[in-house]
């Protein structure tokens, strides 16, 4: 069983950035996909971006390419979402989710561990 706790999120302008954390239980840390996903007001869960393993491989949603950076330390059992040029559209409740799954997945429904989730606000 994995243990997931979300921190870093809070109230920023547009054009601001802000680094999400995800801090997991447990020694196997490493054996787990990690994905970032988010929930505006409304609206479905949504993936934002994912992470292999290994950190060697990463995925990200059309909407924060070239903005959001997704990265993991395995020895401190942490994954990173670094969000840069936030926009208002960016406002929603950020997830860290685990996947124990061989290949790295997008789909909500797919990931075994979620967290409790942290609220980014973005002003305009």
């Amino acid at each position: 069983q994995v243990q997931l706790v979300e921190s870093g999120g809070g109230l920023v302008q547009a054009g601001g950035s802000l680094r999400l954390s995800c801090a997991a239980s447990g020694r196997t840390f490493s054996t787990y996909n990690m994905g970032w996903f988010r929930q505006a007001p409304g609206k479905e869960r949504a993936f934002v971006a994912a992470i292999s393993r290994s950190g060697f491989s990463t995925f990200y949603a059309d909407s924060v390419k070239g903005r959001f950076t997704i990265s993991r330390d395995n020895a401190k059992n942490t994954v990173y979402l670094q969000m840069n040029s936030l926009s208002p559209e960016d406002t929603a409740v950020y997830y860290c989710a685990a996947d124990s799954a061989l290949a790295v997945r997008t789909t909500p429904n797919e990931y075994d561990y979620w967290g409790q989730g942290t609220q980014v606000t973005v002003s305009s």
